[in-house]
């Protein structure tokens, strides 16, 4: 168990609705599991027949529990065969190799109050949130945005929210999300997953009404990891050229010819990728990146982020 990599095995997988997957994981060796805390993920190497796709998933599972971890996975109609790996593939039984736990998304534990908005399957981080907050006694509440059909989906892990409330696409049930922000208490913590647009107006609503950048906190996931033209690279340190195909993102490509690349969240967030730019003209798709650092195009987030230019040279 010990070591750079986790060494898995599938002990339960149900459909939990017709596009979400809850999958079990507990040690190969029988052992117990490193403790995660609330809103941590690990990311998972899922070997297909041709390719290799390597996913971060939030862990829902109750904090500190090392019996298993539990994630859910959404299957989407884009998805370039991590989640279609995982619904059509993945079976009890199954060994996987997975990164210790990280989380980058913590709760704040000086905050007098929690809000938790999510959207979609941006609920999962939130769902360990709810375990940690009742078990300690914290002050919260869940607002959820979500297809009317879903809204019992999660009912087994949200048992113990003292506050949930959930919103859907039609008249009279969507989020006012002014409205709520005006509602909260001083020493709010503001948090929000989901889809971009969510995120992106949860955040200038908080801005508007005057919130703390420090108490607002956002997972971002998914749109960002959508392909584009096909492009090629060239690492100067090794001098290996490689071709970045329409449906793989850099990084991916990158670790296809087997290239050491650091990397953490491979969502764009969190900076352990980020490569200097000797030439080329980078398309930045990431969340970390200041103004300034983009507008000067001499570093990239490989793990979301394409070229513009036909090829790259990146200082790796």
């Amino acid at each position: 168990m010990i070591g750079e990599t986790l060494e898995l095995t599938v002990v339960g997988v149900d459909d939990i609705a017709p596009s979400l997957r809850h999958v079990r994981l507990a040690a190969a060796d029988g052992g117990q599991l490193p403790p995660a805390s609330a809103g941590a993920n690990i990311q998972l190497r899922l070997q297909g027949e041709a390719r290799t796709w390597r996913n971060a998933y939030s862990l829902i599972s109750q904090p500190g529990r090392r019996d298993v971890y539990e994630i859910i996975v959404r299957r989407v109609p884009e998805s370039r065969g991590g989640s279609a790996f995982v619904h059509e593939v993945l079976k009890p039984g199954d060994r996987l190799v997975a990164s210790w736990p990280s989380n980058l998304f913590a709760p704040q534990r000086t905050a007098r109050h929690h809000l938790m908005i999510a959207g979609g399957i941006g609920i999962t981080p939130f769902l360990s949130y709810v375990a940690d907050f009742a078990h300690n006694g914290a002050s919260h509440a869940l607002h959820v945005c979500c297809r009317e059909s879903e809204t019992a989906t999660f009912a087994p892990w949200l048992q113990d929210c003292g506050d949930l409330n959930y919103y859907w696409d039609a008249d009279g049930h969507r989020l006012d999300i002014p409205a709520l922000l005006a509602q909260q208490p001083a020493g709010t913590h503001l948090y929000v997953c989901g889809p971009a647009a969510l995120n992106d107006q949860v955040i200038q609503a908080a801005a508007d009404a005057g919130w703390p950048a420090s108490h607002v906190h956002c997972e971002h996931f998914g749109a960002a990891l959508s392909g584009g033209t096909p492009f090629t690279a060239f690492l100067s340190r090794s001098g290996i050229e490689v071709e970045v195909g329409e449906s793989e993102s850099l990084l991916e490509a990158i670790e296809r010819i087997g290239a050491s690349a650091p990397c953490l969240c491979r969502g764009g967030a969190c900076g352990v990728c980020v490569t200097g730019v000797l030439e080329g003209e980078p398309e930045h798709r990431d969340h970390y990146l200041g103004a300034d650092e983009r507008e000067g195009g001499q570093l990239i987030m490989p793990c979301v982020s394409r070229a513009r230019s036909a090829r790259l040279v990146l200082d790796l």
